[in-house]
């Protein structure tokens, strides 16, 4: 009896499956947190390991504070009745920072505090990580209470923390240049929002260190400043004294110029046109009265200003004042433990999820119903959980033993998607395949069987596996199925398995009648439904059929059943296998029903309403 392909036409449920799948739902995202959540919580584990091993080797940081405050205003000789105040742009204020933060600050910091050889103020907050492991050790050492180092000498050499770096001989260049970058590394400057409020920051190791570095530092800006006045004024006053020699020189001289021609009495002015030539060659009393006097005003305004300019130099005024005094924190800065578990937990989890993603991308296993659809284009027929290396591969009725369990229950719904797959007439004849006889196809037959049988319907199952009688021998023993002498007439062999409501034909009874020739398998059925007695009128029959591992030959026999069921282990069956062994059922015209995933860890499946 010949059959062909099942014609199954798309239902408008299946349209509608089929739609939202194209879409990544909820379902979708919790199976793929529930498939790699070990690589999530072991990346997480991971990153707070590291967060721990920070938090225990990293030196308590102190930040202390001051502030100061920049108003610049005129000096007192310089105001007309009052007090006047400049105003600064934002620029200026910037500029007053930079000067801040420049070297010539920290020059003046390191020299009046000494810190070029001060080797505490010297010593990075963020320790080497060799420096880390060292201090790991000694706190494993004090937790375990190793204190013999011969005891502990394997962990030290394996680990590798026994090694001293010898420390270089710097240079006072080079003493120097580290000091002012840890200097700098370690001070902050920032604007008060708007105002002209200037808040400088210094972090150390030491909480009375960082004090009197901020202290310091605001000292040496205001310091900076009244010197650089103060040189400013020094040099304008040496300019201007030289050249009020100059001006004093030139006054007098035009002076003894004047006086000398009023000693004359020489008063007169020629007549017209007369000693023409002499009256243009020397110079009238009112010029050099003029002259005398340009130069005394010039005189005494350059000698004002130089008044200024040594008042200044003797008064000396600066444009910022602190208005905070920095004092030593009593609580660290850094690290902070919760921020840092904080920043791991969301790091780690962010890693986790991208290993997983990773991991998925590059995992060509079967792990879903979409995965199956997606790229095999069948139905995935049921999902069935994982319960356990011994039990699943163990116990061929599971369903016996366990009826209300989760597998028995989807083990069902399984069955009766297989029972209502449109085909062109009732589901009778049903075979499992798989691609690999390490599979759960044998366990699935035999708790299959069972529940038709449990359901009233008369079921045998033929263990066409011949080169791996699974079947046969876990229901009959290693021996018992194998060594029973053949009877001619097939039907003749079947056995009652004990224990077990189904009837099973062993796989030394089909090697020997070659009962996966098709030829052979069809005479069977025919024998079968011609037979009158009750006793082999079966309503089902299951055939344990081989894996794709056996050949093609031996999977011809699919082609006179009324449809195939492949079974594919969760993450464990190979797409590019199941994807061959499709090609080989449909090249022998075999009717594929779907696929059945087994030891499924996420299930995802939903099951159509009848």
């Amino acid at each position: 009896m010949d059959r062909m392909f099942p014609q199954r036409w798309p239902s408008a449920t299946d349209q509608l499956a089929s739609a939202s799948h194209e879409f990544i739902g909820l379902s979708d995202i919790t199976g793929f947190l529930k498939c790699y959540v070990g690589t999530i919580v072991a990346s997480l584990v991971a990153a707070f390991l590291v967060a721990l091993f920070y938090n225990s080797t990293t030196d308590p940081a102190f930040t202390a504070s001051t502030q100061i405050l920049i108003e610049p205003r005129l000096p007192q000789h310089l105001q007309d009745g009052g007090e006047v105040t400049l105003s600064l742009d934002t620029a200026q204020v910037e500029s007053q920072i930079a000067v801040m933060q420049s070297e010539k600050i920290a020059a003046m910091v390191l020299n009046q505090l000494k810190l070029v050889d001060d080797q505490k103020f010297n010593r990075p907050q963020t320790p080497p990580l060799l420096d880390r492991f060292r201090k790991a050790e000694a706190m494993l050492v004090e937790a375990v209470g190793l204190r013999d180092s011969a005891r502990f000498g394997w962990l030290r050499e394996h680990i590798g923390l026994s090694i001293r770096e010898t420390p270089a001989t710097l240079t006072e260049y080079e003493k120097g240049r580290r000091a002012m970058s840890i200097f700098r590394n370690g001070l902050d400057v920032r604007r008060v929002g708007v105002s002209y409020a200037i808040d400088i920051s210094f972090t150390a190791l030491d909480p009375e260190a960082a004090a009197n570095i901020a202290n310091a530092t605001a000292d040496a800006f205001v310091r900076e400043q009244i010197e650089t006045k103060a040189e400013a004024a020094k040099e304008g006053g040496a300019w201007l004294e030289t050249r009020l020699e100059q001006l004093r020189t030139q006054m007098n001289k035009a002076m003894a110029k004047a006086q000398e021609f009023r000693s004359r009495h020489d008063y007169s002015v020629n007549g017209e046109g007369a000693a023409e030539d002499e009256t243009n060659a020397v110079p009238t009393l009112e010029e050099l009265e003029t002259t005398a006097e340009t130069y005394q005003k010039m005189y005494e305004s350059f000698l004002q200003a130089y008044t200024n300019s040594v008042n200044q130099q003797s008064y000396p005024v600066a444009d910022a004042r602190v208005i905070t005094a920095a004092t030593a924190p009593l609580y660290p800065s850094a690290p902070r433990p919760k921020l840092i578990l904080v920043f791991a937990a969301v790091a780690g989890l962010i890693l986790g999820i991208a290993l997983s993603f990773v991991r998925h991308t590059f995992d060509w296993t079967i792990k879903s119903p979409r995965h199956i659809r997606d790229n095999l284009g069948i139905d995935c027929v049921g999902e069935l959980p994982h319960i356990g290396r011994g039990r699943e591969t163990g116990r061929v009725d599971e369903v016996l033993r366990h009826p209300h369990s989760r597998y028995s229950h989807s083990l069902r719904k399984a069955r009766t998607e297989i029972s209502l797959s449109e085909t062109d007439h009732p589901i009778k004849f049903l075979g499992l395949t798989a691609v690999s006889n390490d599979g759960s196809k044998s366990s699935v037959a035999s708790n299959l069987a069972t529940l038709y049988s449990m359901s009233g319907l008369k079921t045998l199952v033929i263990d066409a596996d011949v080169r791996q009688p699974t079947m046969t021998t876990r229901l009959l023993g290693p021996s018992s199925g194998l060594d029973r002498p053949c009877q001619d007439l097939v039907r003749l062999n079947i056995i009652c398995t004990p224990g077990r409501p189904f009837d099973l034909l062993p796989s030394s009874v089909v090697d020997a009648k070659n009962l996966l020739a098709a030829k052979n398998m069809e005479a069977f059925f025919s024998d079968l439904a011609a037979c009158d007695l009750a006793a082999y009128a079966y309503d089902v029959v299951i055939l344990d059929l081989p894996t794709l591992a056996s050949g093609p030959d031996m999977l011809k026999v699919g082609s006179i059943l009324d449809g195939v069921v492949m079974v594919a282990d969760w993450g464990k069956t190979h797409l590019e296998t199941l994807k061959d062994l499709t090609r080989m059922l449909q090249t022998s015209r075999t009717p594929i029903l779907g696929v059945l995933l087994a030891r499924a860890r996420t299930m995802t499946f939903s099951h159509r309403k009848a």
